[in-house]
């Protein structure tokens, strides 16, 4: 069962999560402050939307890299500037990734950026920021306190690299309790599913969480915030085809 594409994975635990945790992690490693700086974040799914919003809302002038036109059209209309990566590198003074890809950011990138930028990343691996071009005899580290290093240039440039580019929101903050709720909750369900559930319902095939269980993690969490859902009335259902008790939206639906 793929419970990380779930939507109450996707939305609450990579975009709500990800929009306190970074700005914690960053402030707990460097004590930055964002208000002018030049913040580039490569990638606008869930986590860089996070990311973005969060940056923003402190005062930071933030730059979106993006490969998909969709993702790219939001960040437009969010009020993101989107460029390549090469056409902003010199000017930048906090790059984070999350695209989940791999040599995202590379050494050449590296040695282009401006002294005392601060390099991290807050994709699903640490296989975005190319931190083994970064072990050789001309460049020195320089360990500042846990999760921080300098790497400095022949020249005496440096830049900061957080958690040696694993996950910074992982290594460097905590992770709210009611989030990691909201995930292990997905979790024991799908794990209830497949062992309850009868024989030829599953093949040997990698599924979704059911919408409907996705709708049930929600509103198990709802109480929290003293939240009272509205209920459908017979009319109103029949006229939307829906069950009174769900699933309300249908499996292409984007949240």
């Amino acid at each position: 069962m793929n419970v990380n594409d779930s939507v109450t994975k996707t939305k609450f635990d990579n975009l709500y999560s990800c929009r306190e945790s970074i700005l914690d992690a960053l402030k707990r490693t460097t004590d930055v402050m964002f208000g002018g700086k030049q913040v580039l974040v490569c990638g606008y799914g869930e986590v860089g939307k996070g990311c973005t919003a969060a940056l923003k809302g402190l005062g930071a002038t933030v730059t979106v890299t993006e490969v998909d036109p969709i993702c790219a059209l939001q960040a437009c209309m969010d009020g993101f500037r989107v460029h390549r990566l090469d056409e902003v590198v010199r000017q930048v003074d906090v790059l984070i990734t999350c695209t989940g890809n791999k040599n995202v950011v590379t050494r050449s990138h590296m040695d282009r950026l401006k002294n005392g930028c601060i390099v991290c990343n807050m994709g699903h691996s640490n296989t975005e920021i190319d931190v083994g071009s970064l072990r050789t005899p001309e460049l020195t580290w320089e360990k500042v306190r846990s999760q921080v290093d300098h790497i400095i240039w022949p020249d005496g440039k440096r830049i900061i690299l957080l958690a040696e580019g694993r996950l910074v929101n992982l290594s460097c903050s905590s992770v709210p309790s009611f989030v990691v709720s909201i995930s292990a909750a997905t979790e024991a369900l799908a794990l209830i599913e497949l062992f309850n559930a009868p024989p030829g319902r599953y093949k040997h095939d990698v599924y979704l969480l059911p919408k409907k269980m996705d709708e049930y993690v929600a509103s198990l969490h709802l109480s929290a915030f003293e939240a009272h859902l509205t209920e459908l009335s017979d009319e109103q259902a029949k006229y939307l085809g829906l069950n009174k008790a769900g699933p309300f939206k249908p499996n292409y639906y984007r949240y």
